[in-house]
């Protein structure tokens, strides 16, 4: 382990902004499995600060916030042409299963299923504000 990483159980998490927050709580959840950690609502029904949980992994999400220092920071997909910057990859146990269930709730598949040369199966999908998800069985570990 580097000499900088705190011994936890995840010490990389990644972080979006929703535009509608509450709703893509939700939707992250019933599309893709993750569980509610913790949601901290503001007084207007945005979202200060969300975790969800998957597996030993987490995000870390909330309400576009153009005013602050950090929503000066972010641009949402449609901003910048669709394209992300930076991308999770989720490792699953059965990526067949993810797929469809993603599916089924709206997912926009980028990259259909498929086996992959390197090892393991996977697909890439945008959820309903664009940003860009990996699920895959495969494992670096």
């Amino acid at each position: 382990m580097s000499a900088n990483a705190k011994n936890t159980r995840s010490t990389v998490i990644p972080c979006l902004r929703y535009r509608d927050a509450p709703t893509a709580i939700e939707w992250l959840c019933k599309a893709f499995g993750f569980e509610k950690n913790a949601i901290y609502p503001n007084e207007d029904g945005t979202i200060a600060h969300a975790q969800l949980s998957f597996g030993n992994g987490m995000i870390m999400l909330g309400s576009v916030q153009k005013e602050t220092a950090w929503g000066t920071l972010m641009k949402q997909p449609d901003e910048i042409g669709g394209a992300e910057t930076q991308s999770a990859y989720i490792i699953v146990a059965d990526a067949d299963v993810v797929y469809w269930q993603a599916k089924a709730a709206g997912a926009v598949i980028l990259i259909d299923i498929k086996d992959e040369d390197y090892g393991g199966r996977g697909f890439t999908c945008r959820d309903p504000e664009g940003h860009v998800w990996n699920f895959g069985t495969y494992d670096p570990w």
